[in-house]
C-alpha cells in the first residue's frame, strides 16, 4: 500500500510540479487547496480541474473568514497588484502575513487525520527575497515543529527549496507536464497580465528553458 502524502496545491506552476513529483514518487496523494480571499482565485478552478483529470483526492478549504486578519496584502485587500519583478521592494505588498504558517498548520493537521507522514509544499529560491515564509530557515523551523506538534510525526517536504523557477520548469518538462494546466498571474482576469511579479518570473523561466508559455497574455 502506497505511503500517503498531503500536497499543498495552489494551482500554480510550482505546486503543480510538486504535485506531479509526489505522484511520480509513488505516493498516495491528497491535494489540499485554500481559498483565503486571494484575488487570483482562478488558480483554485485550475487546481480542481487538474485533480479531476489526475484522479487525485482534492479538498478546497474556505478560510476567507480569517481574511480580516491578513488583509493588508495587495493579494487580498483593496490595493493594486504591483507591476515589476520580485527583486523590487514594491513586491513586498504581495506578502500575506503568516500565510504559509497558517496553511502548513492545516495541512499538517490533515496529514495527521489521514495518517500521512509527509506534507509537500512548493517553496523555491525565487521567493526567498520577498517571502520570509518560503526561506530555508522558515521551512526548517516548521519542519522541526511539525515533527513534535502531534503524537504522529509529519515531515514537511520541499523538493525545490533551493531551485529557481526555471529549474522547477525544467523538472516538470522532463515529466512531460503541460503548464497550460496552471495559473500564475496575481490578477485573476481571463488572461495573464504579463506585468506582475508572478508573471515576470514565469515568463523568465520559460525563456530560460527556450520554451513558449502556453498561457495567453493581455496586450
Amino acid at each position: 500500500m502506497s505511503e500517503k502524502a498531503v500536497v499543498v496545491y495552489s494551482g500554480g506552476m510550482d505546486s503543480f510540479t510538486v504535485l506531479n513529483t509526489a505522484i511520480q514518487n509513488g505516493l498516495d496523494v491528497y491535494a489540499l487547496s485554500f481559498n483565503y480571499g486571494q484575488k487570483h482565485s482562478k488558480e483554485l478552478e485550475v487546481a480542481a480541474q487538474v485533480c479531476r483529470e489526475l484522479g487525485v483526492s482534492h479538498k478546497v478549504v474556505d478560510i476567507t473568514a480569517i481574511n480580516s486578519l491578513m488583509a493588508n496584502s495587495s493579494l487580498t485587500g483593496d490595493a493594486e497588484i504591483p507591476e515589476g519583478h520580485y527583486e523590487s521592494d514594491s513586491m513586498k505588498s504581495t506578502v500575506v502575513p503568516n500565510r504559509n504558517m497558517v496553511l502548513l498548520s492545516m495541512a499538517i493537521a490533515y496529514a495527521v487525520s489521514l495518517e500521512a507522514g509527509k506534507v509537500y509544499y512548493g517553496a523555491h529560491s525565487g521567493d526567498h527575497h520577498i517571502y520570509p515564509d518560503c526561506r530555508p530557515e522558515f521551512v526548517e523551523a516548521m519542519n522541526a515543529v511539525s515533527k513534535i506538534a502531534n503524537y504522529q510525526s509529519v515531515e514537511i517536504v520541499t523538493p525545490f527549496l533551493h531551485s529557481s523557477k526555471g529549474e522547477i520548469l525544467k523538472a516538470g518538462l522532463s515529466m512531460n507536464l503541460n503548464y497550460a494546466n496552471t495559473w500564475t498571474c496575481y490578477n485573476g482576469r481571463e488572461k495573464s497580465c504579463g506585468k506582475c511579479g508572478a508573471c515576470n518570473e514565469r515568463l523568465e523561466a520559460f525563456a530560460e528553458q527556450g520554451k513558449t508559455d502556453p498561457l495567453e497574455y493581455e496586450g
